[in-house]
């Protein structure tokens, strides 16, 4: 009955808007399977890490109000971008890039769903579920989403040593054209940028 009601909110909320793809899949070897098994299993609490409690404070707050237009809810928009934070730098991606991404693929539509059946923030497509994770993981939940999503672009750029470029295109599923990685950086450029204040930089130094 959940499952049902979950499909049910997901292609009443699916948008037109959305830019996503249909990401290739590829067989991945043993090891690649591993290593992103790992990737997405961990259980520690999405509690992101920053240099001071000053510096946190000011990146939430200008983040949200950012957000507030998509995400009218203070709590909701909170919860998005701590884990946003804490699931970027687990996976050694700036946080304003994977906010200039969930733009251009969901519209921050967290019940987003694509032509081709990929799936919430980041949209992920489920054949990663059956590849890398387990049966019970719902791409709708919030951290499961930005877990897959974060840990599919790290593996990605790996591919691609480090091109990012290229690394979007696989993960948009239109690598080789050049019209959504430049719609990503210029979400993350544009809209997300974020320079850190000169007080949290001299707080930070006092340490």
């Amino acid at each position: 009955m959940q499952r049902r009601l979950i499909l049910c909110l997901a292609l009443l909320t699916a948008s037109p808007l959305t830019w996503a793809g249909k990401q290739a899949e590829e067989q991945l070897s043993a090891s690649v399977q591993a290593s992103l098994q790992r990737s997405i299993a961990d259980k520690a609490s999405p509690e992101p890490i920053f240099a001071s409690a000053e510096e946190k404070a000011l990146w939430l707050n200008e983040m949200s109000s950012r957000l507030a237009r998509r995400l009218p809810d203070a709590r909701e928009r909170t919860d998005l971008l701590k884990t946003v934070y804490y699931e970027a730098q687990r996976a050694g991606l700036d946080p304003q890039l994977v906010l200039g991404l969930i733009e251009v693929e969901s519209g921050f539509k967290k019940y987003a769903v694509s032509s081709a059946g990929a799936r919430g923030f980041m949209q992920v497509m489920p054949f990663w579920v059956r590849q890398i994770g387990t049966e019970d993981q719902n791409l709708f939940h919030l951290r499961t989403n930005l877990r897959y999503g974060c840990t599919i672009l790290r593996h990605y750029l790996d591919i691609e040593k480090g091109d990012l470029f290229r690394a979007l295109g696989r993960y948009n599923g239109s690598l080789g054209r050049a019209e959504y990685p430049n719609m990503v950086r210029g979400a993350w450029e544009k809209k997300w940028s974020y320079n850190r204040p000169a007080s949290a930089i001299s707080s930070t130094a006092q340490r």
